[in-house]
């Protein structure tokens, strides 16, 4: 079948999307408003975009049910930080119920029954059931579309990062095994990083940069 994605209604092609694109690393973002009011959410649009400076993006969508952006976009607007916490097979029923589109004064972190931990430089919490948190200060807000269906590249620098001692292996590695992350996949399916091999990539046939100056 070829599909022309104008003629295809977005919810159509949305299922198109997140059937194909899979498995998807799963961001738990933690936010507060300009008040102090808590929110926490599950986003699976989510993805690492370099490391200097250390940047990670995620993309929240408008929603469907009301037209409207999310809590969390709405906060990182105000107040320029948030908290990206790693979703695992352990906390997996936590972030599942902190996706629940609940009304926008009710704190997700008590809804889910998920532990509120203090960050180190931002100001919203990480998830204390979460092997890894990184905490970020806002770069910029890409709008693709603030159309139902449409949404946002939210990127955000990291400016601090917690890693449990149980997944940290020496030289800054991380191990699969222990962290046991999840991944989305459509409707309600999700994947288990369970059944890992390796594939050594081949040897790069480009010139090392000379540093004329060392």
């Amino acid at each position: 079948m070829e599909i022309n994605p104008e003629t295809v209604p977005h919810q159509d092609v949305y299922k198109l999307l997140i059937g194909t694109v899979v498995p998807r690393p799963i961001a738990w973002v933690s936010t507060l408003n300009r008040d102090g009011q808590r929110n926490l959410a599950p986003f699976s649009f989510f993805n690492v975009v370099c490391s200097q400076p250390p940047t990670l993006v995620f993309c929240p969508l408008i929603r469907v049910t009301d037209g409207n952006e999310k809590d969390t976009l709405r906060n990182i607007r105000e107040t320029g930080e948030f908290v990206i916490n790693v979703v695992t097979e352990a906390n997996l029923g936590l972030a599942n119920i902190s996706s629940t589109e609940f009304p926008a004064e009710v704190d997700e972190f008590v809804a889910a029954n998920a532990t509120a931990v203090s960050s180190v430089v931002v100001k919203p919490p990480r998830v204390g059931e979460s092997p890894v948190a990184f905490e970020c200060k806002l770069n910029q807000i890409v709008t693709i579309s603030d159309q139902p269906g449409g949404g946002s590249l939210v990127i955000g620098t990291i400016v601090h990062i917690y890693v449990s001692d149980e997944i940290l292996r020496p030289s800054y590695k991380i191990d699969p095994d222990a962290l046991r992350a999840v991944g989305r996949m459509a409707g309600a399916y999700y994947a288990r990083i369970t059944d890992n091999f390796q594939l050594e990539r081949p040897t790069s046939q480009i010139k090392p940069k000379v540093d004329i100056n060392s």
